[in-house]
């Protein structure tokens, strides 16, 4: 599973189109995406989102209580507080590994104990548990993706991240397949201790690929070890605005904040809205959780097609009034509670449009990224995608006691506007490789 291979970090032409991701299928660092991308994938739905969600309702739960635990997740929204670390030092006595792997794998083995652990723990009758080992988990499962978003830009090219990043999608949304349909039908035949415990148990196909993965070759420019701690932190973070320049930064920072928002303020209260509309946790894995994520890998590699033909600052218009239309078509099964077609229409816009919007921002957000501080500035990045809609999300429970679902979805819809206009503010102002040349960044 060679990740530093020549041909893969310079042909950068060989990347683009359809063609482009085909071949990006037959490389050692593709499949070794595919796999880390699995191992991120799989725990996500189980300590941050639906599944816990879906847990915690079918535990007799109430909606405000499951709204607050799932803050207990926040960890993924901080990553880039402790990445200055991952990309500075090696994991404590698993050095021989190398920066990238000994931080994977500790963070892997780590998340499949927090799993297993959660297999035992009765939600209703023992909460301070449950937030304690979600909080371990989180912040286990937040060092891994940033150390694969890492490892995924130091093996390929500014243009090809597209193409990587529908190859790393295939594997974390089967990783959700599993975590989801998987969970959910397992929880419906055997109980959920066993269902847990079998997500757990599948933490160890990532594990044995970080072994056999090969570390990325680390640029030369790469965080001074004679820097002190400080300059660690923010070196980084001087360096986005200094590339981008103050204002430009500060306004790159604010969209990439909002951009996410829609989709992430529905997303807890998405598993309790399946069960109250009246459908089982059968249904739910059917339609969501195996349907839905089939549906999220064409769109992410449609996104991919899409960012290799026309470029991501199109694709990041078209994906962001996509996700916000795609929270209207929730409606249709608060209109007809019960009714399995209108679950499908659902989740077919949302998961198409979640899949597209994915590798869209992926790609855009790495060209944003100094590979001299990967894991910092892209975890920054990502962290400030989520965070916003992960807080408005934790009062999710409360808006919709206190209105409706139908309110809280059209509501959750109208707040792609503010994003949508600042992306117009900074349309000449973002460089776009793969599309036609904006202003550059400053040198």
């Amino acid at each position: 599973m060679t990740s530093a291979a020549t041909s893969e970090t310079t042909d950068a032409v060989s990347y683009k189109g359809w063609r482009g991701i085909r071949r990006a299928f037959g490389t050692p660092s593709a499949l070794t995406m595919l796999l880390l991308g699995f191992g991120s994938g799989l725990p996500f739905l189980l300590i941050a989102s639906q599944t816990l969600s879906v847990r915690l309702r079918d535990d007799g739960i109430d909606l405000k209580s499951i709204g607050l635990i799932s803050l207990a997740s926040f960890f993924y929204l901080l990553k880039f507080v402790w990445a200055p670390l991952l990309d500075r030092y090696r994991f404590p006595l698993l050095g021989f590994l190398g920066r990238r792997r000994s931080w994977l794998l500790i963070s892997q083995i780590v998340m499949l104990i927090g799993l297993a652990a959660l297999a035992f723990v009765q939600p209703k009758a023992d909460i301070p548990h449950l937030v304690m080992w979600v909080l371990i988990a989180s912040f286990a499962g937040a060092t891994m993706d940033t150390v694969v978003d890492a490892y995924r830009i130091e093996i390929a090219p500014e243009s090809a991240q597209a193409a990587l990043a529908a190859t790393y999608t295939l594997g974390y949304r089967v990783g959700l397949i599993l975590a989801g349909a998987g969970a959910l039908y397992l929880a419906e035949l055997e109980g959920w201790r066993q269902a847990y415990l079998v997500m757990a148990g599948l933490m160890l196909l990532p594990i044995v690929t970080t072994l056999l993965a090969r570390e990325p070759v680390e640029p030369q420019t790469t965080v001074r070890r004679e820097i002190n701690l400080a300059q660690a932190f923010i070196e980084p973070i001087a360096g986005f605005f200094k590339t981008n320049g103050v204002l430009v930064a500060i306004a790159l920072l604010v969209f990439v904040g909002l951009y996410k928002f829609p989709d992430q303020v529905i997303g807890v209260m998405a598993g309790p809205f399946y069960l109250d509309s009246g459908f089982t946790k059968a249904d739910i894995a059917t339609v969501s959780k195996l349907f839905g994520v089939w549906i999220g890998i064409a769109g992410a590699f449609l996104g991919g097609i899409c960012v290799a033909a026309f470029g991501f600052r199109k694709m990041l218009l078209v994906a962001g009034i996509g996700v916000a239309l795609s929270n209207i078509a929730f409606i249709l099964m608060a209109q007809y509670p019960g009714q399995i077609w209108s679950f499908y229409t659902a989740i077919l816009a949302d998961n198409l449009f979640q899949g597209f919007a994915g590798v869209v921002f992926i790609a855009f957000a790495s060209s944003l990224t100094d590979r001299n501080f990967t894991a910092t500035q892209f975890a920054l990045l990502v962290s400030l995608a989520n965070l916003p809609g992960k807080f408005v999300g934790g009062a999710s429970g409360y808006i919709v006691e206190a209105t409706s679902y139908k309110t809280f979805f059209i509501v959750s819809a109208l707040t792609v506007v503010p994003a949508l206009l600042l992306l117009a503010w900074l349309w000449n102002k973002i460089h776009d490789p793969n599309g036609q040349p904006a202003v550059k960044k400053n040198s």
